[in-house]
């Protein structure tokens, strides 16, 4: 017997084209005193997050949504940095029947079996970088899941989430394009949501703070987090706070939050003042 409750479930007029895209930045801190220092610290997450390990977090991304990945490419730079893209589809891989390559006048090939399936991507790409006097550096990770059809790339929040060290997070969420009902009716979104925090776990939540700015007639999401408690311990890379003299943890921890507020608020601040 079925729940009366439960929405009826719309009827489509062929494939659901909607995209649904999910961007999920965050920022790592740390606390480099010295030029050695910050080139550990920059050493240690390029190696943290190498395009191995990357590639390994997309791909449980897809296993989480319910995708199949087509295609990997990725990538580690000189001097730091990594990128990965998945390419995958909501539906399994199709085999290429042996007729398709018997005639290569025809122009018969495996990617032209990709072509006939939807289209969706997973990419990551990590920037670590450093301010020029204050000793701060910082570790950027941009992760980018973007889906064609009924799964949804919000399922990968949590995993991602859990898969980075982070203090502050940037998400947008948005769904593009149409699909139609047998009627004919576009539809431009095809689930409800109010809020990318409806997504993200209790436990998760409990540990940022978070600020929404959503566009509901436009359907656009964004939503900011950032860590709650914060213990300068895990900001010091090589050493604890207790070698450190007390006007030294205080004007670290100055440095730190001020730069924490700046990615958080998305504005530079009057640093004469702090």
């Amino acid at each position: 017997m079925s729940n009366q409750h439960e929405p009826e479930r719309i009827q489509l007029h062929g494939f659901n084209n909607l995209t649904k895209s999910l961007s999920f930045n965050m920022y790592d801190i740390c606390y480099t005193k010295t030029k050695e220092e910050r080139e550990a610290y920059i050493e240690y997450i390029d190696e943290q997050y190498n395009a191995d390990r990357l590639t390994k977090i997309l791909n449980t991304v897809s296993d989480t949504i319910g995708a199949h990945v087509l295609n990997v490419a990725k990538q580690d730079y000189v001097p730091q940095g990594a990128s990965v893209t998945l390419l995958v589809s909501e539906g399994p891989i199709v085999e290429v029947p042996p007729e398709a390559y018997e005639d290569e006048e025809q122009g018969a090939l495996p990617g032209s079996v990709v072509m006939q399936l939807d289209k969706s991507h997973l990419t990551v790409h990590t920037y670590p970088e450093f301010h020029p006097n204050e000793g701060i550096s910082t570790f950027r990770a941009d992760i980018d899941v973007s889906t064609c059809g009924e799964i949804s790339p919000l399922k990968a929040l949590n995993h991602l989430i859990d898969s980075f060290d982070t203090d502050i997070m940037t998400v947008d969420y948005r769904v593009r394009g149409f699909t139609r009902d047998i009627n004919g009716q576009k539809l431009f979104i095809d689930h409800d949501i109010t809020s990318i925090q409806n997504y993200i776990s209790q436990q998760h939540k409990s540990m940022f703070d978070m600020i929404d700015t959503n566009i509901y007639q436009e359907n656009v999401f964004h939503t900011k987090c950032r860590l709650k408690d914060f213990d300068l311990n895990n900001y010091l890379f090589g050493y604890s706070s207790d070698t450190l003299s007390a006007s030294e943890r205080e004007n670290i921890t100055r440095k730190l939050q001020l730069e924490m507020d700046e990615i958080f608020y998305g504005r530079n601040m009057n640093r004469m003042n702090r």
